[in-house]
């Protein structure tokens, strides 16, 4: 127990000196307009440089990550399939089921759907 009490504290206490060090030695003063201009060539931009941005992009991106990930989770019990008891079944199964459960009601929420 006091290993784990002094290794927290020598963990915190390094977050702490390199927090410190990247404050005190990282880069200060005023930011240049034409330096942080998305245009190098050196004419001023005529209008902003961002583009409108669709939330619908970013929905679908999120459910693909989420669902991606749990794709990846359910790996590991298809690769382990020598070894399927009641217990590994049945994880397998109720995660499956919560997989299928928050695509069906992604579904009829209408997130999917591309309006």
């Amino acid at each position: 127990m006091k290993f784990l009490i002094i290794w927290g504290g020598v963990l915190s206490a390094l977050g702490g000196v390199l927090v410190g060090a990247t404050l005190g030695l990282g880069k200060k003063g005023e930011v240049d307009r034409e330096l942080s201009s998305p245009f190098e060539c050196g004419f001023d931009p005529l209008g902003s440089g961002r583009l409108p941005f669709s939330l619908r992009f970013f929905v679908i991106a999120i459910v693909f990550l989420i669902f991606d990930v749990e794709i990846a989770l359910l790996l590991p019990l298809l690769v382990g399939g020598g070894e399927s008891t009641v217990l590994w079944v049945s994880l397998g199964g109720g995660f499956l089921a919560v997989l299928v459960g928050g695509t069906l009601h992604e579904w009829r929420e209408g997130a999917l759907d591309w309006k």
